[in-house]
Parts: structure tokens; C-alpha cells; sequence
């Protein structure tokens, strides 16, 4: 994944609280440039009303979508439709769509199909079916608490707090590591733990260290107990990458 994408940010504020808002564009700067910054919601509605100073402060435009109907979200057709004529002007390598709403998903998929890179972020009460739409999904409520760095909104939440309803459980997450090392090792049993990482990226599109209360994939790795790493050197200006095989009993 290339980190210097021109990426459409697009925004149901119908379904994201206006506290992520930092978050939110400090996780799209590992990415790359946010070319489209758009918003959508009925800005009538005075529960909307906390977003206008976030709006000037981020410079994102406000799209004005009424509700014509009882029961239809209109915000949704909007951001679609958007959506759809940015994909149409080839300005954009990747879209990232914040909304916790499973009517996405089938925008997602269509994006992802144009070959577009797709970030989802939304809360843990996202559906599944929109998660795995996206070719990577992030927690807002971790991405904002993140433990062992400051600002998070709350970087008291216990690690444990994190493998919640939602996420992978450490279980699953444990088979799932034993199996891509299996397949991916060499004779010895070593496998290269980058590669491991992105097939684990790969089988799980929430994936995200964060998520388990750490900042990076080997420390994680070490936590679990099941696992053994080495530091490899790759030349000889002693240059090193990790390799990890399974714990033998």
C-alpha cells in the first residue's frame, strides 16, 4: 500500500460523532492526501449543530442533503452518488468512507472493484457485512484511545477493553497466525513476519495491532505466547527484518 495516495474522504455525519474528527484525518495522513474532504447531513437539524466549528477548523465541506421522506436516508444517496462522479473524474487513488452504516457496503465493494482502495472507519457497532466490504476498517473508538500515546480521548482503556465485540478474538487471531506461518514458512519453520503481517491484513480487514493494545505487530506477536521471533540480518551492512515460527510443545 502506497502512503501517498490522493484519497476522497467522505463523511455520514448522521452515524460519526464530531469528537473522532481529529482522529479520523490524523489516520488518513499515514495514507496520503485527502483531496476530497465532504461531510453529508441534514444541517438543519440542530444534533448537527456541533460540527460547524470542525468543519472551518478542517476545512471540509458541508453537503446539505434534506430529508424529503420519513424512514429514507437521503444522507446516504447523497454520499453514494458523490461517491460515484469523484470515482468517474480518476482524481483519487483510494476513498475513505466513516460511517458505522451497513448501507455502504455495497458501495464499498463497487469502489473496490474499480480498483480503488478503500478505508473504512466507523464505531465497533458497524456491521459486519460493511467491514468486510472494505479493504481495511478502523475502530474509531481505538483509533482515538490509542494506549502507550497521547491525545487518545481516553488512553486509560485497558488492553483487554479492546478485543471486544466487533474484532477478531485473541483465540481465532492465535489459529489464524499459526496457520499463515504454517503455510508461509520454510523448512525450518521460520516465516517472514511482514508477510505474515499483510496476510493477516488481508484475512482480516479490521485487523489493526491497536485493537489488542499494541502499537506494532511483533510486540503483539510476543504477548501471545505462542510464538517465537529472531532478528535476521539481510546483508552485509547488517540490515535485519524478524522471522517468526510457531512455539513447539
Amino acid at each position: 500500500m502506497k502512503n501517498d495516495m490522493k484519497i476522497a474522504v467522505l463523511i455520514d455525519a448522521d452515524n460519526v460523532s464530531d469528537k473522532y474528527i481529529k482522529y479520523i484525518f490524523d489516520e488518513i495522513s499515514n495514507l496520503g492526501m485527502p483531496t476530497y474532504k465532504r461531510i453529508y447531513g441534514d444541517w438543519t437539524k440542530p444534533q448537527l449543530a456541533s460540527w460547524k466549528t470542525v468543519l472551518l477548523n478542517y476545512s471540509i465541506t458541508p453537503i446539505q442533503q434534506y430529508s424529503y421522506t420519513t424512514g429514507k436516508n437521503a444522507t446516504d444517496a447523497a454520499l453514494i452518488i458523490d461517491a460515484m462522479d469523484i470515482l468517474y473524474s480518476n482524481n483519487v487513488d483510494s476513498f475513505c468512507i466513516v460511517s458505522s452504516d451497513s448501507d455502504f457496503t455495497r458501495l464499498a465493494t463497487r469502489l473496490r472493484e474499480a480498483g480503488m482502495y478503500v478505508v473504512g472507519m466507523g464505531e465497533k457497532k458497524t456491521p459486519t457485512p460493511f467491514i468486510s466490504a472494505c479493504e481495511k476498517f478502523k475502530y474509531l473508538e481505538v483509533i482515538a484511545s490509542n494506549p502507550g500515546e497521547t491525545g487518545g480521548l481516553n488512553n486509560q482503556i485497558g488492553k483487554q477493553e479492546h478485543a471486544k465485540e466487533g474484532m477478531t478474538s485473541k483465540k481465532e487471531l492465535i489459529q489464524s497466525l499459526k496457520t499463515i506461518i504454517t503455510e508461509s514458512s520454510d523448512e525450518d519453520g521460520w516465516a517472514n513476519l511482514g508477510e505474515v503481517g499483510s496476510r493477516l491484513n488481508n484475512r482480516y480487514p479490521d485487523f489493526d495491532t491497536r485493537n489488542y493494545g499494541h502499537s506494532k505487530l511483533r510486540p503483539l506477536i510476543l504477548s501471545l505466547n505462542q510464538f517465537e521471533i529472531e532478528a535476521r540480518r539481510t546483508n552485509k551492512n547488517q540490515n535485519s527484518h524478524y522471522v517468526v515460527r510457531n512455539k513447539t510443545k
